[in-house]
């Protein structure tokens, strides 16, 4: 690594945890991408990538939400797809302690690329394992743990209301998946952590499948 004697390094995985002895049976497992730095702190000089493995076909993704938004009983399915991607932006907001802003853009500009529907907010954020775990299909919110950890991490399920912004919408952990691909032949998920300098890029696409 070109490292001389006399220098101190560190390793930690892409979200910033130092691999020690006591943590590193539980940190470093096979397929995990891991940075060596001159401190946990340490500003990337170039930008990283990270596989990310697929078990289920890949049309159980970019087909899954072709019956349930066309079975929606002769309603016009595009509001509900919307509803699950502005889902994931409000639990992101969900602990802001002040306000909470999500805007949905539609753009249509050929010259920044082909038609977009973006959702932003100004949440929490999240790692580059929570991203990971977004992707994965059938992953709930409430069973992802460790350093896999949940994209909404501290969640708890609200007493049963009528629907309303409670952020309960994608219970299995597939809805934004499903909404995404109806609307849509690709994903890209651009998060920031809010205790982090890391900005992790998350790009689904059927082509690339």
């Amino acid at each position: 690594f070109g490292i001389a004697s006399d220098e101190t390094f560190v390793i930690t995985t892409t979200n910033r945890k130092e691999i020690t002895e006591d943590n590193f049976s539980e940190l470093v497992q096979d397929g995990v991408t891991l940075y060596v730095l001159q401190s946990v702190d340490q500003m990337l000089l170039v930008a990283t990538k990270e596989r990310i493995d697929f078990l289920p076909h890949y049309d159980t993704l970019v087909k899954s939400g072709m019956y349930e938004y066309y079975a929606s009983e002769g309603q016009n399915p595009l509001p509900f797809a919307l509803a699950e991607l502005i889902d994931n932006s409000l639990s992101a907001t969900s602990r802001n302690t002040g306000i909470r802003s999500i805007q949905i853009k539609l753009l249509f500009d050929d010259s920044q690329g082909k038609p977009a529907v973006a959702v932003i907010d100004n949440g929490s954020g999240m790692t580059s394992k929570q991203l990971n775990n977004w992707a994965v299909y059938r992953l709930s919110k409430f069973t992802r743990q460790g350093d896999f950890e949940s994209d909404h991490s501290g969640y708890v399920r609200p007493l049963p209301v009528p629907r309303s912004l409670n952020s309960d919408i994608s219970y299995f952990g597939v809805g934004g998946k499903q909404a995404v691909f109806f609307v849509g032949q690709s994903a890209r998920m651009i998060s920031k952590p809010a205790a982090s300098q890391d900005v992790h890029e998350l790009v689904l696409s059927k082509e690339d499948f």
